[in-house]
């Protein structure tokens, strides 16, 4: 398993893409993906909506448990992958490229994300 190297790392296993235009791309890390098992239900915040790093803004559905989604950054959403809503396997199958699961214009970003060598080392993955 291997974590992009350019994507930044929460502890609570989200991943996040550098800023276009202030807007980065949020999903959840491979790790997380395969300690879900196979997700057969997301629920995504809605476009517009306030979301506040830390803090829920969703819920994935396992085979296995429910898993609550955390926002990595505040801001607010403006976008959501529809695809992973239809087929909510994409994010076993492609946590980094078509299982990514909103988008979020950033207002903040916390200090304590991680490179990907620190998310290697903390998630032994």
């Amino acid at each position: 398993m291997s974590n992009p190297q350019e994507l930044r790392y929460s502890k609570e296993h989200e991943w996040l893409s550098g800023a276009d235009d202030g807007v980065s791309t949020v999903g959840i890390t491979e790790h997380a993906a395969n300690a879900l098992g196979d997700v057969v239900y997301v629920q995504l915040p809605e476009v517009g909506a306030a979301v506040t790093a830390g803090e829920t803004c969703g819920e994935l559905e396992s085979t296995k448990s429910v898993s609550d989604l955390y926002s990595p950054v505040t801001g607010e959403i403006s976008e959501i992958n529809q695809d992973v809503v239809d087929d909510p396997a994409l994010v076993n199958t492609a946590p980094f490229e078509g299982g990514w699961l909103f988008k979020v214009r950033v207002t903040d970003e916390p200090k304590d994300l991680l490179s990907a060598a620190e998310y290697t080392e903390y998630s032994g993955s």
